[in-house]
């Protein structure tokens, strides 16, 4: 009854096991969940009180397709006053999420057998998105690069068929950010090719001392109009659960991605719309700013953790988002180890949870989350250092 492509596809591994956890904690297990991809923040009090305001006032109806004005006129601009991007608001589509964006993007992109090059280690969902569009995914692999596509590896991938390039910066689940020169040079190559760069910015707001970020379509005008940027309010303002996220696209891309919305989904929530409108244009500023400096400190203490965890390797220092990226090859014991199975055996031995990173196309590294509390950081260090400890000694 499945046609090929679902029969192809397989769950997301990173909700699936998120959920696993979340249940074995509902039945009391003492585990510390590091594998999620939320902030433990709570949605700020302004885009609550958005929602509440919308339904006192009766804006629980259909709304435009794309929707409504004055979201995507704050979009655009917090993203020409945030980011210098030259966007207006008939270049704006509000989704269901930066999640749906991203899957509808390559639809609207891609004819049945065009690749697009997609840089390793990935988000889980990246390669699925593209294939579900009949596209191809071209995998480049970045471990000897830092992590980051570079201009030449990206050159070398192209073919007739090479429609698109996907950038994730910063990225999930490394952390790396792209420098300003970093992203030119991949730009002037996507240029000279005509391909388009879709340059998923959802962490855009979560960049940590030391490091600044620069989003693509602020390069140049030419560079504008081969991008797409994705981004949202999940990260941002701790709004996973509201579902709002968006597109940013030259007019026509962001006519076409609005006419399969309209037959597909329709517009997002109305109340998760009127609550990400308020989240931009109330007084935020300050409570972003503290949430920033409590995520840099969090960061901290997860990297110095983790520097004395030996034969635990820091794959790269996050410098953006919520992730720490470790190498676990110095674990292994047993023909046929990998992230996988070091993952089962934390969980088992430190009640430690850890996402492995087979599916982000990293089978030797691990995902850890320190979008949690400085309590649960400090006691998963605890519980990994008495585990590993154990472990030395019985060598």
């Amino acid at each position: 009854m499945l046609s090929s492509r679902a029969r192809a596809l397989p769950a997301s591994s990173t909700a699936a096991l998120d959920a696993h956890i979340k249940s074995l904690l509902a039945d009391g297990a003492d585990i510390v969940n590091l594998t999620g991809g939320e902030l433990d923040f709570p949605t700020p009090e302004q885009a609550a009180d958005g929602a509440r305001r919308a339904i006192a006032e009766g804006h629980t109806r259909y709304t435009p397709v794309a929707g409504i004005g004055p979201l995507r006129e704050a979009i655009a601009r917090r993203l020409r006053t945030h980011w210098g991007c030259s966007y207006e608001p008939a270049h704006i589509v509000t989704t269901n999420g930066a999640k749906q964006a991203l899957a509808q993007i390559f639809t609207v992109l891609c004819e049945p057998g065009d690749e697009v090059v997609l840089p390793a280690p990935y988000w889980v969902s990246f390669p699925h998105m593209i294939a579900l569009a009949g596209a191809v995914p071209v995998v480049v692999d970045t471990a000897t690069t830092g992590f980051k596509l570079t201009a030449e590896s990206l050159r070398a991938q192209i073919t007739p068929r090479t429609r698109a390039v996907l950038l994730n910066s910063p990225s999930n689940p490394t952390g790396v950010v792209y420098d300003r020169s970093e992203l030119q040079a991949l730009a002037t190559v996507a240029v000279e090719h005509g391909l388009v760069i879709v340059s998923d910015e959802i962490y855009g707001d979560l960049v940590h001392e030391g490091a600044s970020f620069t989003s693509v379509a602020s390069l140049a005008p030419e560079i504008a109009e081969r991008t797409v940027t994705i981004g949202g309010f999940s990260k941002t303002y701790a709004m996973t659960g509201w579902r709002i996220g968006f597109a940013a696209a030259p007019q026509p891309v962001a006519a076409a991605l609005s006419a399969v919305q309209g037959h597909t989904s329709s517009a997002p929530s109305s109340i998760s719309q009127h609550a990400a409108l308020a989240a931009l244009t109330g007084d935020t500023d300050a409570e972003l700013a503290r949430r920033a400096a409590e995520l840099n400190a969090r960061r901290a203490l997860m990297c110095e953790g983790l520097d004395g965890l030996r034969p635990l390797r820091l794959a790269a220092r996050p410098q953006g988002g919520f992730f720490a990226f470790v190498d676990v090859r110095g674990l292994y014991t047993r023909p046929g180890d990998d992230a996988q199975t070091v993952a089962a055996d934390l969980l088992e031995k430190a009640g430690v949870a850890v996402m492995p990173g087979r599916d982000f196309a990293a089978p030797d590294h691990v995902r850890l989350s320190y979008a949690v509390s400085t309590e649960d950081i400090t006691q998963a260090l605890h519980r990994l250092a008495t585990c590993l400890k154990s472990i030395n000694e019985r060598e």
